[in-house]
């Protein structure tokens, strides 16, 4: 390791980044896009959270070889107190082995401690979403990584250096151009229907509760999400009270919501339906209320979702959920395919033996 030197970025440094991140992805190290000044700048610089002294280089004679990012705590308003967040860390492929990416870590933990933080997370928690590019798709892409990619060519690194695996996730992802509404999801519904539980696009003049579920789920979550969208219903109502508008300005038409109710109530939603500009169909998730499951009622709603993403003619659509969740049998049956898993990893920054 003799004559590099760990310093924080200065701005005649984005050249060398670029050429360092650019080789890693052209290495197929990463599953970064290439980076570009603009997005350099926006996500790495001026993102949430984002510090430039907690963007570090490594150089040797003038020569960037590497660069290290994390996220402070409390520098973002969802910052839990203690939680650092490693972005990235990229070693150039010509300069490996030579202990820089073991430097870097050692300089980003210092930073971290000192701004009273007793964990370093690679999480989906860290404000800095890095967009990054699905394998075997005509440059599809999911705009963030939910943890460490477990087929990325450091992998190993990670636990090497005292990481431990919490949690792992799985991406699928659908070729949109390749679905086709299962033939029992009509008579899935019929079933639904004769139980009195609809199954459909949601019409907010309904005003259905959809607190009961929420509580049942334990997810404060799902209940912003459904306040949000049929506020924006309520909002853009011909005759809409102007106090349903933030700063006096109409907001954007309400998004579509796909529900199941049941006599006043949503026991399921999944939504809302929305096209990405990348053509990616996006939506927040899909949720079922516990006196309501094991009915059909996901397995509906997630294809009635699949369809309007068709119909908004998206391209594809990607998603999240835990590698051991049930509920990959209804994504799967619906067409996803599992593209790569992804470990959220922590790191104990605490110093246990001068604490004893």
């Amino acid at each position: 390791m003799s004559g590099i030197i760990i310093r924080p970025f200065r701005p005649e440094d984005e050249d060398g980044i670029l050429a360092v991140w650019n080789a890693c992805v052209g290495a197929g190290d990463v599953l970064y896009y290439p980076l570009t000044r603009e997005y350099f700048e926006r996500k790495l610089l001026r993102g949430d959270g984002c510090e430039a002294e907690n963007l570090l280089i490594a150089e040797t004679d003038g020569q960037i070889e590497g660069l290290i990012h994390g996220v402070a705590p409390e520098t973002f308003p969802l910052a839990k107190p203690g939680s650092a967040y490693l972005t990235c860390i990229l070693t150039a492929p010509a300069y490996r082995g030579r202990g820089i990416g073991k430097a870097l870590l050692s300089a980003l933990k210092a930073r971290m401690k000192e701004r009273k933080a007793h964990t370093l997370y690679i999480s989906s928690l860290n404000p800095v979403n890095l967009d990054w590019r699905i394998p075997g798709t005509p440059g599809h892409d999911h705009n963030n990584m939910p943890g460490l990619d477990a087929g990325c060519a450091g992998y190993g690194f990670f636990p090497a250096q005292g990481f431990q695996e919490k949690y792992r996730e799985v991406s699928l992802y659908m070729n949109l151009a390749d679905y086709r509404m299962p033939a029992e999801i009509p008579e899935i519904q019929n079933c639904l229907a004769d139980e009195g539980i609809y199954t459909g696009p949601y019409d907010a003049s309904w005003n259905c509760e959809f607190d009961g579920m929420c509580d049942r789920v334990g997810s404060d979550y799902w209940r912003d999400v459904l306040r949000t969208e049929t506020a924006a219903w309520k909002a853009n109502q011909p005759n809409a009270d102007p106090r349903f508008w933030a700063d006096g300005i109409r907001p954007a038409g309400p998004r579509p919501l796909l529900t199941a109710v049941h006599d006043g109530h949503i026991v399921g939603f999944t939504g809302p339906v929305d096209r990405q500009q990348s053509g990616r169909g996006w939506f927040t998730g899909i949720c079922t209320d516990p006196l309501f499951e094991r009915r059909g009622v996901a397995t509906v709603l997630f294809n009635l979702l699949m369809q309007a993403f068709v119909e908004e003619k998206a391209a594809f659509t990607t998603l999240f959920t835990g590698a051991d969740s049930h509920a990959q049998k209804v994504y799967r049956r619906a067409g996803l395919r599992p593209v790569r898993e992804f470990a959220l990893m922590a790191l104990d920054l605490t110093d246990k033996e001068e604490a004893q």
